[in-house]
């Protein structure tokens, strides 16, 4: 039995509203990979974009290693995840208001997302935009599997 999600399906699953898991390889001795939260923004067929400080260590490790990974879950039954990872294809810097004003729509609500874009602009204005593009999928959707106990 496969828990694979169809192309279509992942897709869809990775463009719906998330918090995503970040994760780079950390080359510093025998650490783990980083692996931090993150506000993303994807459309089906296009490239996962996350935006975060120039200079935090997360931003150094993805220029350093060129790729990243993001994982997003559904936290309620039938679980459901998808993992993507891939290279980076661009780092935006400066990050295009747009694009930023979308993000900011994207996790809060109509009235607090301008509040938080003024609220934060000077932050915001050191931060760059990380753009990969999607190259091995991992996928589950469990709702197969529980059907079986239902």
């Amino acid at each position: 039995m496969s828990f694979a999600m169809s192309r279509a399906d992942r897709e869809k699953f990775l463009a719906e509203v998330r918090v995503g898991v970040l994760g780079v390889v950390d080359p510093r001795g025998d650490l783990a990979p980083l692996q931090v939260p993150v506000w993303y923004g994807y459309e089906p067929g296009g490239e996962v974009v996350v935006e975060t400080n120039r200079d935090s260590l997360k931003a150094r490790l993805v220029r350093r290693a060129g790729r990243f990974g993001l994982c997003v879950q559904d936290e309620s039954a039938p679980y459901r995840y998808v993992s993507v990872e891939g290279p980076v294809v661009a780092v935006d810097d400066p990050v295009d208001p747009a694009v930023r004003a979308a993000l900011a729509h994207r996790y809060l609500d109509p009235v607090t997302a301008p509040a938080y874009l003024e609220a934060n602009r000077r932050q915001l204005a050191d931060d760059v935009v990380l753009r990969m593009r999607p190259e091995r999928w991992r996928t589950a959707d469990f709702a197969v599997f529980a059907e079986e106990f239902s």
